[in-house]
C-alpha cells in the first residue's frame, strides 16, 4: 500500500507548450470569410487551447467541420463537430510549387465558402487543384486558385465524445 505522499507525487517530464489558436465555429464560418484578414476581427474569435510537443512555427486557425462530405464512415472519416488545428500554408508556397497532397487533409477558404477536403492533383501551371470529398455522395471538383483565399493543412483533429 502506498503512503500519502507516494500517492501525490507525479514527475513532469517537459513542461507541455499550449498553443491557443482561434476557432472558427460552424457559426462563425461565414463571417471568417469577410474577416479573415482582419487582425480585429480575428480578435473577436474566441480561442481554444492545443498542447504542442514543441514550438508552433507559422499561423494556425481551428475549423469546427460542418457537413458530412468527409464522412465516409470509416475511420479516416471527418465528421460534424470535428475540430480541426489547422496551419496556414502561405500563398506564395501553393502559387509556385506543389503542394504535399499524400501527407495531409486539407481546409480551403475559398470565395463560396470553407472546404474540407483531400486534394488530389494540384495543377500549379493552370492554377488549379482538384478537391475529394471522402463521402462518395460528392463528387471530385476541379477549382480556381484565384477563388482560393487561404489553403491550411489539418494537423490534428479533436472529436467530441459521441455515443
Amino acid at each position: 500500500m502506498l503512503n500519502t505522499t507516494q500517492q501525490n507525487e507525479a514527475e513532469q517530464i517537459d513542461k507541455p507548450i499550449i498553443l491557443h489558436v482561434p476557432l472558427v465555429s460552424q457559426y462563425a464560418q461565414a463571417g471568417y470569410l469577410c474577416g479573415y484578414a482582419d487582425a480585429a476581427y480575428m480578435a473577436t474569435l474566441p480561442t481554444i487551447p492545443y498542447i504542442v510537443d514543441h514550438e508552433a512555427q507559422g499561423h494556425y486557425v481551428a475549423f469546427e467541420v460542418k457537413g458530412d462530405s468527409m464522412n465516409d464512415g470509416t475511420e479516416e472519416a471527418i465528421i460534424e463537430g470535428d475540430r480541426l488545428l489547422c496551419r496556414e500554408i502561405m500563398p506564395h508556397l501553393w502559387a509556385d510549387s506543389k503542394l504535399h497532397i499524400r501527407k495531409w487533409d486539407f481546409v480551403i477558404v475559398h470565395k463560396d465558402g470553407i472546404l474540407v477536403k483531400r486534394i488530389l492533383d494540384h495543377d500549379v501551371e493552370h492554377h488549379t487543384i482538384t478537391i475529394h470529398s471522402l463521402n462518395s455522395l460528392y463528387e471530385d471538383k476541379v477549382i480556381d486558385l484565384a477563388d482560393v483565399r487561404q489553403i491550411f493543412n489539418v494537423v490534428e483533429l479533436q472529436r467530441p465524445r459521441r455515443r
